[in-house]
């Protein structure tokens, strides 16, 4: 399903986004997120794996927080050829202080620090509002080819993903 929208609401206010989410079907944009240690990662960081890329505003509400912790925990059951990356505007200073809290690595923690590109080619930058300039919440899940099989851009940015459609595209 292609939920692609160039808005999305928050607590019911209408919120633009710069450009649209990537199509199933589509082939996702190369990136470039840091990692924990400062590294940019890219797509070809990943090459020969599924990826399911949780993108979300920040770590540090609870909507995002809860979510992050509802990926990891599915995250213990996920192919070995899968990886699960969680992408948030927070630094990532924050972003490890949140995984070592919730005690966990079987998930990966990206930061968009560098690169104000991912969330304009992604189609999730905010535009306006309170959370201008933040990626809202979406769901991507990419075959090894980077190719889109399952893609949701959550209406509500307090609302949670659909977990159960998400982690099917990518186990399947």
């Amino acid at each position: 399903m292609n939920n692609v929208k160039t808005e999305v609401s928050l607590c019911g206010t209408r919120t633009a986004l710069h450009g649209t989410l990537p199509a199933v079907g589509s082939s996702a944009p190369d990136f470039i997120l840091v990692n924990s240690k400062l590294k940019n990662h890219t797509l070809k960081n990943y090459s020969s794996k599924k990826k399911l890329l949780y993108i979300v505003p920040s770590l540090d509400t609870s909507v995002c927080a809860t979510s992050s912790k509802k990926f990891s925990e599915l995250a213990t059951d996920k192919p070995d050829n899968s990886v699960i990356l969680i992408i948030s505007s927070d630094l990532p200073f924050a972003q490890t202080r949140f995984c070592t809290e919730l005690n966990t690595n079987s998930i990966t923690l990206l930061s968009t620090m560098r690169s104000e590109d991912f969330a304009k080619d992604y189609g999730v930058l905010i535009m306006d509002g309170p959370l201008a300039g933040l990626t809202t919440r979406a769901v991507l899940v990419l075959d090894e080819k980077n190719n889109v099989l399952y893609s949701e851009l959550v209406a509500e940015i307090s609302d949670e993903p659909d977990y159960q459609r998400a982690f099917a595209a990518l186990t399947e």
